[in-house]
């Protein structure tokens, strides 16, 4: 019987790290021009968007430094479990004050959590990063992500074996914003994230090691979509804090909705597809 993943890392206890940035304007316009912004979402000077972080503090490693899946073999939050499969599943992040564009900043990296679980594919471990972005001194903006692993010894999850291209969901709320992801989309977007995740361009690995029909959809770029909807309907309304989760994965030529529904100093938003009403789900609180 295969040793749980509880007991890969047993032991496995990473210490912080701390990295700076200088908050350079180019990636905010390279995610506005992806994203058909008729400008650049923020200048230098101007608050950085929610979730617009993750566009710095980038790590590029070298070529032979990656596995066979295109993620890094090993790095400090990378937990030590065989044959690693990584799913992106969530996060939360509390704003105390926004970061501001074209200003140093400093970002604390941390081990939160490592919490194991049993799926439907068989077991899960999920970990939680925590990061402090701090600017000046003051910290400014708490993250935390949620990632899962499993093995490649366990089953592979079930999706679909066919792809509606044609299909278009209809929207919920009064706030909405259509996509269409491209191959281009997705390789563009990986660019700007260091993403060398093979699940976002390489098809036939989708297919035949990962069990996808066709591309996946980051699941960042999901997030991003939803706080677009509060950037593009309440620009003057300051994001507090807000929590999202990841539930199951789109595709690449599928017909997407972000919609949102505001109410009482909060928003309720979510990505529909043609095959699922809940892509994500996201909720964000008001300053």
């Amino acid at each position: 019987m295969p040793a749980s993943l509880t007991s890969h890392v047993e032991s496995w206890h990473p210490e912080p790290v701390t990295d700076e940035d200088a908050l350079p304007p180019a990636p905010t316009a390279a995610l506005s021009a992806l994203l058909d912004l008729p400008g650049a979402a923020a200048g230098s000077g101007d608050h950085l968007p929610p979730l617009w972080q993750w566009l710095y503090f980038l790590h590029w490693a070298p070529q032979q430094a990656l596995g066979p899946d295109g993620h890094l073999r090993d790095a400090r939050f990378l937990p030590p479990i065989p044959r690693r499969r990584r799913m992106f599943a969530g996060g939360r992040c509390e704003i105390a004050e926004p970061l501001r564009l074209g200003e140093p900043a400093e970002r604390v990296s941390s081990l939160a959590a490592v919490t194991p679980k049993q799926g439907r594919s068989g077991e899960l471990l999920f970990v939680t990063e925590r990061q402090e972005f701090r600017q000046h001194g003051r910290i400014c903006l708490v993250e935390e992500q949620d990632i899962v692993y499993r093995s490649g010894d366990g089953s592979t999850p079930r999706h679909p074996a066919t792809l509606d291209d044609s299909a278009v969901p209809e929207p919920d709320g009064p706030w909405r914003l259509r996509l269409r992801p491209t191959e281009t989309l997705l390789f563009r977007f990986s660019a700007l994230t260091a993403n060398a995740h093979r699940i976002h361009y390489d098809a036939p690995y989708c297919r035949d090691v990962e069990g996808y029909p066709g591309l996946v959809v980051h699941g960042p770029l999901l997030a991003l979509l939803m706080l677009e909807l509060v950037r593009g309907n309440a620009p003057e309304r300051q994001v507090r804090s807000l929590s999202y989760r990841l539930h199951r994965p789109a595709f690449v030529g599928e017909h997407l909705l972000a919609d949102g529904t505001p109410s009482n100093g909060q928003a309720s938003l979510h990505i529909a597809g043609p095959r699922e009403p809940r892509h994500a789900t996201a909720e964000v609180a008001f300053a």
